[in-house]
């Protein structure tokens, strides 16, 4: 919507075949192919990008650029190169930091204090072209990977806004590839809560394992998923890893790693609704030297 606001002409847009999600498995649409169908823009959604059709219909949209974003595959070289300008693509992280497919969600992980969005000159590797132009931003003490991609898309679209507005005289600089780092495809199993971590490391992992794949552990044989939480500023929980060490009206504790306490803020039960822990104390009662981890 962006580039349509600039006056640019899209020829065509592309995107993932659509696909059944939520409960009912209902086929649903993108977001980028609502907003084109809205502006009658042709949308493509090839199974396989790589054959001779596919590509061939692609080069026959005579296109002076193309722009990726998040389009979920990695682009031949055949594309890169189908148009005089090239591809560009924009980049949710501040390269070479967080190449890759989930570059917000693991830099809060990570416990960076900065993100920002990057235009690039694609190439055939990950991420690995030359840098156009760069936005940074501060991460908040709170934010959770959803916030922080929010914020980002806004910035992303003002800075393709301003990359193709300046294209024709923008230095495209090289990355310094010896500074990469990745930040590959999350798995379920990323979610697991390992107590051993210190309670900030875990916060870090409640933030930005969302929404997928969430931030979870086990209690009372069941699957707890843990949505909010904060290190509590007290003396030293020096109790084994995962136990309950305090329990009152609005606020459950558990001992972590380095003698460091968790205080959680919002959890969803298996099965049920997100609530806030208040609600939970109330329906399960927790009590002092339960463990978090483990089934019973």
């Amino acid at each position: 919507e962006r580039c349509l606001n600039d006056g640019h002409e899209i020829v065509a847009v592309y995107t993932q075949p659509d696909r059944p999600s939520g409960r009912g498995n209902k086929i649903t649409f993108s977001p980028v192919k609502e907003a084109a169908l809205a502006h009658e823009i042709p949308v493509f959604q090839p199974l396989k990008i790589k054959t001779d059709e596919a590509i061939a219909e692609f080069r026959s949209h005579i296109a002076d650029v193309v722009v990726v974003v998040a389009y979920g595959r990695i682009l031949p070289e055949t594309y890169l190169s189908s148009f005089p300008k090239g591809a560009i693509n924009v980049h949710f992280s501040l390269l070479p930091k967080y190449r890759g497919a989930a570059p917000v969600n693991w830099a809060i992980v990570n416990g960076e204090e900065e993100s920002g969005v990057t235009t690039m000159q694609m190439d055939a590797g990950l991420d690995t072209g030359d840098v156009l132009l760069q936005s940074r931003t501060r991460i908040g003490s709170d934010e959770t990977a959803i916030d922080l991609m929010s914020r980002l898309a806004i910035t992303g679209a003002e800075l393709l806004s301003e990359t193709l507005a300046k294209l024709d005289t923008i230095v495209p600089v090289e990355q310094d590839h010896s500074a990469a780092s990745l930040a590959p495809i999350m798995s379920r199993d990323d979610g697991k809560i390992d107590w051993h971590l210190g309670a900030s490391k875990i916060v870090n992992r409640v933030r930005g394992f969302q929404p997928f794949p969430t931030t979870f552990t086990r209690f009372r044989n069941a699957k707890l998923t843990i949505w909010a939480a904060k290190e509590l500023e007290t003396e030293p929980a020096v109790s084994p890893v995962g136990q309950i060490v305090a329990v009152d009206q609005d606020a459950i504790c558990i001992a972590c790693g380095g003698d460091s306490t968790l205080q959680v803020l919002e959890v969803q039960p298996e099965g049920k609704r997100r609530m806030a822990v208040r609600d939970f104390i109330n329906g399960t009662k927790p009590k002092i030297g339960e463990v978090f981890g483990s089934d019973d």
